[in-house]
């Protein structure tokens, strides 16, 4: 699909509250072939209206998986982005979103296409 989505004219960008250390590690783990971006402190991800802190049961589950957030984010507040999907023109105006609260729900990669080609077509 990232193929595709250049002979469109588009990038795939990610940005994770990740440190940079940090989203580096994780893009070099799962072989990312696209920029994954830190956005310390959720401070992009925050001015989309993505933030949410973690309940305190979720806290424990992530605790008890071996996933420190703190260190991962560089700070105490176990907060996350909602996973968001933003298609964006070339002059800087979103076009398209999609956003879930079910972090398994993503916008379909036919529907990423479908909207970038009507993108290049304008």
């Amino acid at each position: 699909m990232l193929e595709e989505i250049q002979k469109l004219g588009a990038s795939l960008v990610a940005l994770s509250p990740e440190l940079p250390t940090t989203a580096a590690v994780t893009a070099e783990k799962n072989d990312l072939t696209f920029h994954v971006l830190s956005d310390e402190g959720n401070r992009v991800a925050r001015q989309f209206g993505l933030v949410f802190d973690l309940p305190e049961d979720l806290k424990v589950f992530y605790k008890s998986l071996g996933i420190d957030l703190p260190a991962s984010n560089g700070d105490e507040s176990w907060q996350l982005p909602l996973p968001a999907t933003y298609l964006i023109s070339r002059d800087g105006t979103i076009r398209d979103v999609f956003v879930n609260t079910d972090y398994v729900k993503r916008m379909e990669p036919a529907d990423i296409l479908t909207g970038l080609r009507k993108l290049s077509a304008v």
